[in-house]
């Protein structure tokens, strides 16, 4: 019997042509990038080619130097503007003391009653700047006493267990807003009683952040001594902030160039100055009260 021609005999294996391998899913690109023209470019081709792309356009080139143009201007509008409300020189007065004005004029602060002469002292029509003289007005002492106050603060609320990022940044900001009523007062309170004085926010700023001092000392001897230190302390430093007050705002703000004044003027400054200094206790009781239990 004659099989197919494709087939061997009856048990035999089938025979066919052995396939062709398949081509390879992905090119070998183990050898590195070909130099032929379709090739990928070599890192940083692209970048270094943009770039002097860029800064060979010249239209690249104005919009650049119109930008710095802008910034330039843009940047003494600002310096124009900071020194048309705060002047950096006039700043500088207020912080150019020294360890021997700071230590005076903490101990006047505390016990101000044998204190003398206060009248600023003048060099050519100009004021001696505070480490010259003891009754110049200074802002180290409000800003060092002031973020003193804080951290005595959180430490206070430390030992009672009830610190909190929030409470001690409310303590902080109440303290902040404070000190900005009491100067808008004092401003509309000397506007209104036309006042010709040589007051700026400056000089307030200064009268009205002193109470930090007394504010510290108070918290302090409550934390040590209890309640009754803090009392104690209170009405002490109250007593003594108050005479500051009035002494240093009388002088400054009646001087001789006003004393010739009507006397109806006279008295409404001198209420004005009274009632700036009564206000000095309320505000210290009321940022320290809490504080101390």
């Amino acid at each position: 019997m004659a099989y197919h021609s494709g087939y061997g005999a009856h048990g035999s294996k089938h025979r066919t042509r052995a396939a062709p391998d398949p081509p390879p899913l992905f090119d070998d690109t183990s050898g590195g990038y070909s130099s032929q023209s379709g090739a990928y470019p070599a890192p940083g081709a692209d970048v270094a080619f943009s770039v002097n792309h860029l800064l060979g356009d010249p239209m690249a080139n104005m919009a650049m130097a119109y930008g710095s143009s802008i910034a330039s201007q843009g940047k003494d509008m600002m310096h124009k503007e900071l020194h048309r409300f705060v002047s950096v020189n006039k700043l500088k007065y207020f912080f150019a003391v020294d360890t021997a004005y700071v230590a005076k004029k903490l101990g006047l602060l505390v016990f101000p009653y044998t204190h003398q002469n206060w009248e600023v002292q003048y060099s050519r029509d100009v004021p001696l700047p505070p480490r010259q003289d003891l009754n110049a007005p200074d802002l180290y002492i409000p800003t060092m006493a002031f973020i003193t106050y804080v951290l005595l603060a959180g430490m206070a609320l430390g030992l009672q267990q009830r610190f909190s990022p929030e409470v001690l940044g409310l303590c902080a900001s109440t303290a902040l807003v404070w000190v900005v009523m009491e100067v808008l007062a004092l401003f509309l309170g000397l506007y209104l009683a036309t006042v010709h004085n040589d007051l700026s926010t400056f000089h307030l700023l200064a009268y009205s952040g002193y109470k930090y001092v007394g504010m510290i000392l108070s918290v302090l001897t409550g934390l040590l001594f209890g309640s009754d230190g803090y009392y104690v302390a209170l009405a002490w430093t109250s007593s003594a902030l108050m005479y500051f007050i009035v002494r240093s705002l009388r002088t400054a703000a009646l001087g001789p160039e006003t004393m010739g004044g009507p006397a109806p003027r006279q008295r409404v400054q001198l209420y004005l100055t009274l009632g700036a200094a009564a206000f000095q206790p309320l505000i210290i009781y009321w940022l320290t009260f809490h504080l101390v239990r």
